[in-house]
């Protein structure tokens, strides 16, 4: 594999995308554990990860959770358009949307819409809810539009490496 430089000034090389990959499907492992899949030493790979850390590239981990164990099974994509677009309104937007804590993903989208919504709930009783007393609450939105996740075919947060 060729080294390939990121904006942070760091090369990368095969054992550093070695480390990303692995890191990035279990990111619980050792740093012993680790170090036996890339075939180094403990200090070398420890030195890596913390390196791989500052520049930026591993930017946090977490453990991924079962969200219909939670009670929060249902996955709602929903797409809004506001009614004006200034810096104001949106940066008023996004402050607004940052505090929902039934919004677990938001972007920025271009297109027929402005903002797409990742939203996890309950049930249909609590989106609705969500959507006549905190969503519908949030000024300047013109349009929200709701598409329901029936199954969930492919879920990864791995970036292909």
């Amino acid at each position: 594999m060729n080294l390939i430089e990121n904006n942070s000034a760091m090369q990368l090389d095969e054992i550093d995308f070695r480390i990303l990959k692995i890191l990035q499907n279990k990111s619980n492992l050792t740093t012993k554990e680790l170090a036996t899949k890339v075939n180094l030493s403990t200090t070398p790979v420890f030195e890596r990860v913390k390196k791989l850390e500052k520049a930026g590239y591993i930017k946090n981990y977490v453990a991924v959770l079962d969200a219909e164990k939670l009670s929060k099974g249902l996955m709602v994509f929903c797409n809004v358009t506001l009614k004006e677009h200034t810096r104001d309104i949106g940066n008023q937007f996004v402050k607004d949307i940052l505090s929902l804590k039934e919004v677990v993903e938001c972007y920025n989208i271009s297109g027929d819409y402005d903002f797409l919504l990742k939203i996890l709930v309950s049930d249909m009783k609590e989106y609705q809810n969500f959507v006549l007393d905190r969503l519908g609450s949030i000024k300047n939105i013109g349009s929200a539009h709701s598409t329901f996740v029936m199954g969930e075919i492919k879920n990864t947060y791995a970036i292909p490496i």
